[in-house]
């Protein structure tokens, strides 16, 4: 096999596992530009309960992300993604018969109980070889930022056509055509990847969160998803009250996704070939802080809303992209699954809170206060981000051992870490698997295989 690019079965399995990660992502993606406008509708309508059913779905994902993934791990991947997209589908449902606002957050909840995201990863790593990997992840990625693009743009298009039911109907479809998809389309798993690559390990929990740099970063994205999830709890109304119909948002979220989305690019491959990776990233957090601080303050031209929408989505579209990466080179060799782990559940709680906590402020203090709010949070996020330390280019590999006992793994692991190139060494040996992260243009690769063989 080619060791240059990805082979039949890997391209198989990265297109069809980022489709049906995007599908998914894409049923929860569409009812944030229009629940702000429906919900209103629903029996028992209030701005918190509102801000809860947009929120919801991220408390469940933050609880059942680990255990999802630990349960992969015992039973298989494809079931226990099979069965998180059922209970993703049945909570579909729930919020599509629902007339009242307690069912829809029944239903979102359920919804995000399905946590299926730490289950797909781990089956794409099984499926592909280690160094051909971070492609198979950059694709997954890529598909979740076209789906929030294409959830921004057919969610009000969708809704419009059939209402809130019809919308959640409408997600029904999406969830059974991705569960058709890893059924029939995604390949079985022909191999395990080390399971420290990949699913997280309630037992090192504990060992990361002393972890400064990774506490940093799973700050930023509880912080980035609090926001974006906060803002649509009002952002939609405050379009339709300055006269800017529902069903023609998507003209104004399609250009303003795709232009940001090819704005942010040259900036990424500056900031790497540079090697200015911290100072754009802050760079980053300190342009969200300022666009959000405008959009309380612009008041309601719709131009001025347009061009602080842009700025927003640069910095969200950059940070998104960026921070999975900072977290590979960030987490400890053999703990990138538990620190994904932590990072995604921040993520989703982050989102939860958003939700909630953009409902709150709206029922107490005028809508546009939830902009300022989420500026305050994300300018300490400024903050936070400014102290980060500057990334080594690494890269990480994980080898099978050949050992005679226990007791010639600190020996080994002393050699392995006073090689030119390797920065860090972690030996399972329940496992038999040495994790490593190194610096790939001074490492001499053959010499650590030669020493882990022998």
């Amino acid at each position: 096999m080619s060791v240059t690019g990805l082979n039949s079965l890997e391209k198989k399995a990265a297109f069809s596992l980022a489709s049906v990660f995007g599908l998914r992502m894409l049923g929860l993606f569409m009812i944030l530009p229009v629940f702000a406008i429906y919900g209103t509708h629903l029996t028992g309508y209030s701005p918190i309960w509102l801000g809860l059913a947009i929120g919801a779905y991220g408390l469940t994902q933050a609880l059942f992300q680990i255990p999802m993934g630990l349960l992969s791990d015992k039973f298989g991947r494809k079931p226990i993604i099979l069965f998180g997209l059922l209970i993703f589908m049945f909570g579909s449902i729930v919020a599509a018969t629902s007339t009242s606002i307690y069912g829809v957050i029944a239903g979102r909840a359920l919804q995000g109980t399905g946590a299926i995201a730490s289950a797909i990863l781990a089956l794409a790593a099984d499926l592909t070889r280690e160094e051909q990997r971070p492609k198979v992840m950059a694709t997954i990625g890529m598909f979740i930022g076209v789906s929030f693009m294409v959830a921004m743009v057919l969610g009000p298009i969708v809704a419009d056509l059939s209402g809130l039911s019809g919308l959640f109907w409408f997600i029904v479809i999406l969830t059974i055509f991705a569960m058709f998809m890893i059924q029939f389309m995604v390949p079985n798993s022909v191999n395990k990847a080390p399971k420290g690559d990949n699913v997280a390990l309630p037992k090192k929990l504990l060992s990361l969160l002393g972890n400064a740099q990774l506490a940093r970063l799973n700050f930023g994205v509880f912080a980035l998803h609090m926001a974006m999830t906060a803002c649509f709890v009002v952002l939609p109304r405050l379009l339709v009250e300055i006269g800017f119909p529902l069903a023609q948002h998507w003209q104004l979220y399609l250009p303003v996704l795709l232009g940001s989305f090819f704005v942010m690019l040259p900036f990424m491959i500056i900031a790497m070939k540079k090697q200015i990776e911290n100072q754009m990233f802050s760079a980053a957090v300190l342009l969200l802080t300022i666009s959000l601080f405008l959009l309380w303050f612009v008041g309601n031209d719709i131009y001025l809303i347009f061009a602080t929408m842009f700025a927003f989505f640069v910095a969200f579209n950059y940070l998104e992209a960026t921070m999975p990466a900072f977290l590979a080179r960030i987490a400890p060799a053999g703990l990138k699954g538990t620190a994904m782990g932590m990072y995604s559940s921040s993520q989703f709680f982050g989102a939860f809170l958003g939700g909630v906590l953009g409902g709150f402020i709206e029922s107490k203090y005028p809508q546009q206060d939830v902009f300022l709010v989420m500026a305050l949070v994300v300018a300490i996020w400024f903050l936070v981000a400014l102290s980060m330390k500057q990334l080594k280019k690494s890269k990480s590999y994980s080898f099978a051992m050949s050992l005679d006992g226990e007791e010639q793994v600190d020996g080994i692991a002393e050699q392995l870490i006073n090689m030119p190139g390797v920065y860090e060494a972690t030996l399972v040996f329940e496992d038999a698997v040495a994790y490593l992260k190194v610096d790939d243009k001074t490492v001499d690769l053959s010499k650590i295989k030669a020493l882990l063989s022998s």
